[in-house]
């Protein structure tokens, strides 16, 4: 099966850049289009809607921050900004919501080893995987 479209969902951390490139190369072998994401996690949905103070000066400084990084990265990917996206909510799900928008036939996250399911896949990577619309790569990022 030939990949068409991928979607590269990154945390913009630095590693990000190594789970950037396993991704590009798949891209520049089967000839697939790029687009990268980040989702920020609502404050609000992150802590049950229980927060007791208006949080939207936070949230538009993590998107602020959240563009910069974006940049950065799709400059050393040489990647033009229309391939790219940032978006609000819970991760897995804008995840899924944005691979079946953008007809992904791949999804590429990154998985840090932790422990128990998360130890095979990462948390997120593990419920990106679950409800997929598509197949998911997860790549292993070790931190030296």
């Amino acid at each position: 099966m030939m990949y068409k479209r991928i979607v590269l969902a990154v945390d913009l951390t630095d590693e990000s850049i190594l789970v950037a490139n396993k991704a590009l190369s798949l891209c520049q072998s089967t000839g697939a289009d790029l687009t990268i994401i980040h989702v920020i996690e609502s404050l609000n949905y992150a802590y049950g809607g229980d927060v007791p103070i208006d949080v939207t000066d936070i949230q538009q400084q993590l998107k602020e921050t959240a563009s910069e990084r974006m940049a950065i990265l799709a400059a050393q990917l040489d990647l033009p900004n229309q391939d790219t996206c940032i978006t609000q909510g819970g991760i897995e799900s804008e995840i899924h919501r944005i691979a079946k928008d953008k007809q992904a036939d791949l999804i590429v996250v990154g998985s840090h080893c932790k422990h128990g399911l998360a130890l095979l896949l990462g948390s997120t990577a593990s419920g990106v995987l679950h409800d997929a619309p598509c197949d998911v790569l997860a790549v292993r990022v070790k931190k030296d």
